[in-house]
C-alpha cells in the first residue's frame, strides 16, 4: 500500500514593510536608521499599554489588608489577655460581640442581631454613656491614626466596609491603646 505524503503549501515569507524597519542597504545612515526603529518601536510600545490598559480596566485596585487574607488557626492564636483598664476591657467585648453577634452597616444592630463598631460598644456598655462615649472616642482615635483624619465618625468608617473584619480588628487595636493610655 502506497502511503501519498501531503505537503501543505508553503506559506508566503513575511516581509517587513520598508516604513517599519528600515533595511542596511537603503541609503540610510545608521543614526536615521536608529531613530527610524526607535519611532517605530515608540509606536508598538504605546499600542501596548493601550491593549494592557483596556484588558486590566476591569480589575479591582482597592489595596488589600494581609490581616484580613491570612488567618492563623484557632489552636495557634494567642490566647486574649485580660485588658485591665474600663475602656480597654469594654473594647475587648465589643470586639468578642461583633465577633459572635455578626457586624452589619448602617444601623446599631439588625434583625439577626448583628452589631456595627457603636452598636457592639453600647451593647456591651450597658447602659453607661460615659464609658460609651470614652470607648467610641479612643475607636475613632485608632481610626485616624490608621486611616488618617478625613474618616469622620465611627459611623461612617463602619458603613466603608464591605464585611466585618477591619471593623473588629479596629476594636482590638482600640482596646490596646485604650489599655496602654490607662483608660
Amino acid at each position: 500500500m502506497a502511503v501519498s505524503q501531503r505537503t501543505a503549501p508553503a506559506a508566503p515569507a513575511l516581509q517587513p514593510s520598508p516604513a517599519a524597519s528600515p533595511a542596511a542597504g537603503d541609503g540610510l545612515t545608521l543614526e536615521a536608521r536608529l531613530a527610524a526603529v526607535e519611532a517605530a518601536m515608540s509606536v508598538r510600545l504605546d499600542e501596548a499599554a493601550v491593549a494592557h490598559e483596556v484588558r486590566t480596566a476591569h480589575i479591582d485596585t482597592t489595596p488589600i489588608d494581609l490581616a484580613d487574607v491570612i488567618t492563623v488557626p484557632l489552636t495557634l492564636q494567642p490566647s486574649t489577655p485580660q485588658l485591665g483598664t474600663p475602656v480597654a476591657a469594654l473594647l475587648e467585648r465589643a470586639r468578642a460581640r461583633m465577633e459572635t453577634d455578626g457586624w452589619c452597616a448602617g444601623a446599631l444592630s439588625d434583625e439577626s442581631g448583628a452589631v456595627c463598631l457603636l452598636g457592639a460598644i453600647r451593647k456591651e456598655a450597658g447602659g453607661d454613656r460615659g464609658l460609651e462615649a470614652d470607648a467610641a472616642s479612643v475607636v475613632l482615635d485608632a481610626i485616624h491614626r490608621r486611616f488618617g483624619h478625613h474618616v469622620g465618625s465611627v459611623p461612617e468608617f463602619n458603613d466603608s466596609w464591605g464585611s466585618g473584619h477591619t471593623p473588629a480588628r479596629m476594636l482590638g487595636e482600640a482596646a490596646s491603646m485604650a489599655d496602654a493610655q490607662g483608660r
